[in-house]
């Protein structure tokens, strides 16, 4: 059987794959090189070190943040756009969060720095300044990362199986609390007999995040 032909566009979607199943520290050039079946000097063609494959991955993975945005599109469409593809990229694509956290300086990577622009112009538009759009770009890009990465759903190499017991478990020790004292914790132990809705999570998550955006803008723009 034929060897797979290397691109650069093939050597980055199994950089993917081994960083999402093993995480970013397990992204080396001969562990790549190993998974592909050659040698790391076949890598070498497309990347010249660790660093650029990283900044390349990121890259790739943020591209998809403003593909669908239209300028034309009111401000509050284009944010929540951006906001929900984001999540989506770093649900597909779990070391995403990782992989910008490596990329020290992320803001020159080309994907960033239209996410960034488009981001500033939907928030000036919104009636904000530069400074202040760039405050609330930070806090949607920090608060999406923290949203995914704890996300309610199964952990990463844990079976469903598995995944039920602990849950399981953690609603007795909830429901195990003094009720006099903890009333509503014990209410909420008791949803935990069912998987939750990630999807729900999700949706609710970006809610809450564009909530706070869309009330200031509305609150300046009453005067």
């Amino acid at each position: 059987m034929a060897a797979e032909k290397l691109t650069r566009e093939s050597v980055v979607e199994r950089a993917l794959e081994l960083a999402n199943e093993e995480g970013v520290e397990s992204l080396t050039i001969r562990r790549l090189a190993g998974r592909l079946g050659v040698t790391p000097m076949a890598l070498y063609w497309h990347f010249k070190n660790k660093d650029e494959m990283v900044w390349a991955l990121a890259d790739h993975l943020l591209s998809s943040v403003t593909a669908d945005i239209s300028p034309d599109d009111p401000w509050q469409v284009r944010l929540r756009g951006m906001v929900e593809a984001l999540v989506a990229a770093m649900r597909e694509h779990p070391s995403l969060p990782d992989f910008l956290a490596t990329v020290e300086a992320k803001h020159d990577l080309e994907s960033f720095k239209r996410a960034t622009e488009a981001a500033l112009e939907a928030l000036t538009a919104a009636g904000f300044s530069v400074s202040e759009g760039y405050y609330i770009s930070s806090y949607l890009l920090n608060g999406t990362i923290a949203l995914v990465k704890y996300h309610p759903g199964c952990p990463a190499g844990m079976s469903e199986a598995d995944e039920a017991e602990a849950r399981r478990l953690r609603r007795l020790h909830i429901e195990s609390l003094p009720p006099d004292r903890f009333p509503r914790m014990i209410d909420y132990g008791a949803t935990l007999a069912c998987a939750p809705d990630v999807d729900h999570y999700f949706a609710f998550g970006v809610d809450l995040l564009m909530a706070g955006v869309e009330d200031m803008a509305r609150r300046r723009a009453a005067g």
